[in-house]
């Protein structure tokens, strides 16, 4: 009997899932007979070994009613629908082919793509993922409509799910095993990210954040969108439950954050790299006048200004020309605005953004043309005059001095020719510049010799002073045989796995490998540390500072291939800015960390092969700052005028939901540009500014 009644009912899972295709496909029939066309909401998609439907609460009653039906002794009623054998293993193959395929699709989304679609995902998730991408709007009910901002294509989303209960507002928990816009999915050597960054602080994505990450998150930032709701004829009607939630999609420029009533972060604007030329003159005052006054206007806090050593010490030792920038300090003063100045003690020009050309001192030239190794070299014998090698801090090459006292010497020249800025607070900042583009790394990857992103560059310790202290290392470390530089690094615009010494279980993670790579970073804490101790004499009383670069390229490997040429020891098993980090706490030094507006999205649609992670390297550099108590200043690494931008660096400048309330120092706008002065980027600024310094804004459309 219990065989009759097996064969009369099926009782394998198989069984069932045909009954329910053949049932979606039967409905989908009468649709189009009635002139409808209803996509098979129903149907189950299988992905990563896990069965889904677009309404899965629904469906699992339907298929419970079914089984109820057939299965219930004495009933006699047969729900089934009888077909022939042959027919129900066709429908049975093309679903199992369907679903390999959409399986497939998600699984390469995921890894190459970088989308964050949920495990159970059906292709109607994909298809709204890739609208979202090509910047359309894609409500919950399928409604779909290009964004306002379409007249060229957004970089990321251009929608943000907003959740609400059903009784109250709840906030979203971000995952504490992973990184802002890491996917947790990613199945290669990026996994320690999940590991390693356990217990930071990693804030809540706001309601604008437009990255994968964030629009992959299952309850995002709860906004109060009852009145937009009310008032956008676009979202009316469009609300979905879902468990209990309610969800809509929202456009981006809706939810900008409320950042009234936040912590004042000021804000300051940097001046063009040719504001004074190499007579040390100011280049056109009344033209600049007038952008101060301009900018003044919309309560900016101040300026940053680069001191040239290329300028100011051109041409004998020690023969210092103040000229210009007395002028220019007099105009800021006037203005009463504040300023930052930049101890740059190396060369302008050949990298991005600078539009001027200023080498350094012409008497160091001249040392240089007969001792080329007072500058950094590459493996190949190339000389780089961007910046002097940190080799010659302690090497009497420069006219009878060591590099640390032509330092000093310059600093001291300028504390005493503006002394009463210092005095009255008019220099609120001195960054003291350690290195190519004034920040603490080796200039590893330098245009001039070749170097395009996202290539991992090439070590820079192949000077005579640098390779004599390497060998001294080796010595003493009873291992004289490790006197050299890695001969597998590969080249400048290599990548990782392309080189011996990168490469998941490469060289830089054996013996040899740890030791240079000790030895090559702490050149670089060492060199920091002797200058910011003459710094702290020279401007005592005044908040010194340090610029860090963000190398955010192959920081999803397991070596930090690029961060390693740089001179940051970070691969997955090891925090690299624990030590500079402690440096500066040890000096009272501020950290200028830079790349604040960039985007996980942003890399991954223009370099997806770089496997960049600005996310994940800006909040291990701001957790580990915060962490030993170094106050954090930022700016951007590339000009931006758009919302999109300036919400990202408010997001990282006050994060949102910070139990300890942290911020940010200041923030420098990079750069003072006739673009910025256009009407519709200069009421973006402005907005900007007012949320950075903690006022309302109302927003203005352009």
């Amino acid at each position: 009997m219990a065989t009759d009644m097996q064969k009369l009912i099926g009782t394998s899972e198989e069984d069932d899932e045909e009954d329910m295709e053949m049932d979606v496909k039967e409905e989908d029939d009468d649709s189009e007979e009635n002139g409808e066309k209803h996509i098979a909401t129903q149907g189950m998609v299988m992905v990563d070994g896990g069965m889904t439907s677009n309404n899965s609460n629904s469906q699992f009653q339907h298929h419970q009613e079914i089984e109820e039906q057939v299965s219930t002794p004495g009933t006699g009623v047969v729900a089934r629908r009888c077909r022939p054998l042959e027919e129900k293993e066709r429908t049975k193959l093309r679903e199992r082919q369907r679903r390999a395929i959409t399986a497939r699709i998600l699984a390469g989304l995921r890894r190459h793509g970088n989308y964050n679609l949920r495990v159970r995902a059906d292709i109607n998730d994909v298809i709204a993922a890739l609208a979202r991408e090509a910047g359309w709007v894609v409500l919950p009910d399928g409604t779909t409509f290009p964004s306002r901002s379409q007249g060229s294509k957004p970089v990321g989303g251009t929608s943000t799910m907003v959740t609400s209960s059903s009784s109250q507002v709840m906030p979203q928990q971000t995952p504490p095993a992973s990184l802002t816009g890491v996917s947790p999915s990613y199945q290669t050597s990026i996994e320690y990210n999940s590991i390693r960054m356990k217990g930071v602080f990693v804030p809540t994505p706001s309601p604008y954040d437009l990255s994968s990450g964030a629009r992959s998150q299952t309850s995002p930032v709860v906004g109060v969108v009852a009145e937009q709701t009310e008032n956008h004829q676009l979202i009316r009607g469009t609300m979905e439950t879902i468990n209990d939630k309610q969800t809509v999609c929202l456009p981006s420029n809706l939810l900008d954050r409320d950042f009234s009533g936040t912590p004042y972060v000021p804000v300051y604007v940097m001046l063009p790299l040719g504001v004074i030329n190499m007579k040390c003159e100011l280049v056109d005052p009344d033209g600049l006048l007038n952008q101060l006054g301009v900018l003044k206007s919309i309560n900016i806090d101040g300026v940053m200004v680069d001191c040239w050593w290329g300028i100011v010490e051109a041409h004998a030792p020690q023969d210092y020309n103040w000229k210009g920038y007395k002028r220019l300090f007099q105009m800021v003063r006037e203005l009463k605005l504040r300023l930052q100045v930049v101890m740059s003690f190396h060369e302008c020009g050949g990298n991005v953004g600078d539009d001027v050309c200023i080498p350094l001192p012409h008497w160091v030239a001249e040392i240089g043309r007969s001792n080329p190794d007072i500058f950094f070299t590459d493996r190949e014998g190339r000389h780089n005059p961007e910046c002097l090698s940190w080799g010659i801090d302690k090497e009497r090459i420069l006219r009878g001095r060591t590099a640390f006292e032509v330092y000093f010497d310059y600093m001291r020249s300028f504390r005493v020719e503006f002394d009463e800025l210092f005095e009255d607070g008019t220099i609120s900042m001195v960054e003291v510049g350690l290195g190519p583009c004034g920040e603490l790394r080796y200039p590893s990857c330098p245009v001039k010799h070749g170097w395009r992103y996202p290539g991992i560059g090439e070590f820079q310790c192949y000077d005579q002073y640098l390779l004599k202290d390497l060998r001294k290392a080796a010595e003493m470390r009873g291992q004289p045989f490790w006197a050299k530089g890695p001969d597998n690094a590969g080249s400048y615009n290599s990548q990782p796995h392309e080189a011996g010494f990168f490469c998941d279980g490469g060289d830089y993670d054996n013996y040899y490998g740890r030791f240079f790579l000790n030895w090559y970073s702490n050149v670089l804490v060492d060199h920091g540390d002797r200058i910011l101790s003459l710094a702290k004499l020279a401007f005592e009383g005044t908040c010194i500072a340090v610029k860090l670069s963000g190398i955010h390229w192959w920081y999803k490997t397991s070596s930090h291939a690029a961060e390693l040429t740089s001179g940051f020891f970070n691969p997955c098993n090891r925090d690299g800015y624990a030590a500079v980090l402690t440096m500066l706490k040890k000096h009272g030094a501020a950290l200028n960390f830079t790349c604040s507006e960039f985007r996980l999205l942003d890399q991954n649609e223009n370099f997806p092969e770089a496997l960049a992670d600005p996310d994940g390297l800006v909040w291990q550099v701001l957790n580990a700052a915060w962490d030993v108590g170094v106050p954090l200043a930022s700016e951007n690494a590339l000009p931006c005028h758009d919302r999109i931008s300036y919400n990202k660096i408010l997001d990282r400048a006050k994060p949102l939901n910070d139990p300890d309330g942290r911020h940010f120092l200041t923030f420098t706008y990079l750069r003072l540009c006739p673009i910025l002065m256009e009407r519709r980027n200069f009421v973006e600024f402005e907005q900007f500014v007012k949320r950075m310094h903690g006022e309302a804004v109302i927003d203005i459309q352009v």
